[in-house]
């Protein structure tokens, strides 16, 4: 993913890069408060959360203002192909069948979505040709 790190993206790592991704570049204000819909966390952990991730290469901090602004500095869907990839060895011993399948047993799926699945393994059916 870019990152200088050895270790993987953490859940709450994960919940910061969702509102970077989503709000764009942001202050440590702008991000805790978002944070705090969804957990109760303290300021000084949301800021501490995005000094970290500035080690690790998974953000870029803007130091030119006094309210630093941080931005994602990992693509959003190259850091999803990662980590599924990272569940896929990890939970279904490298299937991409065992996912599927997991995945569809484990929610309702609309219709809209099943055609979007069809159409995507019609896609990777060509790919490897």
């Amino acid at each position: 993913m870019g990152r200088n790190d050895t270790g993987k993206v953490t859940d709450a790592e994960l919940d910061v890069l969702n509102i970077l991704w989503q709000k764009g570049p942001s202050t440590v204000r702008d991000v805790h408060t978002v944070l705090t819909s969804l957990r109760d966390i303290r300021y000084t952990t949301t800021l501490k959360t995005l000094q970290v991730m500035t080690g690790k290469g998974l953000v870029k901090r803007d130091v030119a203002e006094k309210a630093h602004i941080y931005e994602a500095a990992v693509d959003h869907e190259k850091t999803q192909r990662e980590m599924v990839g990272d569940l896929v060895n990890r939970v279904f011993s490298g299937s991409a069948v065992g996912l599927m399948a997991g995945a569809l047993s484990g929610k309702k799926t609309s219709p809209e979505e099943l055609t979007e699945l069809r159409h995507l393994l019609d896609q990777a059916e060509e790919d490897n040709k």
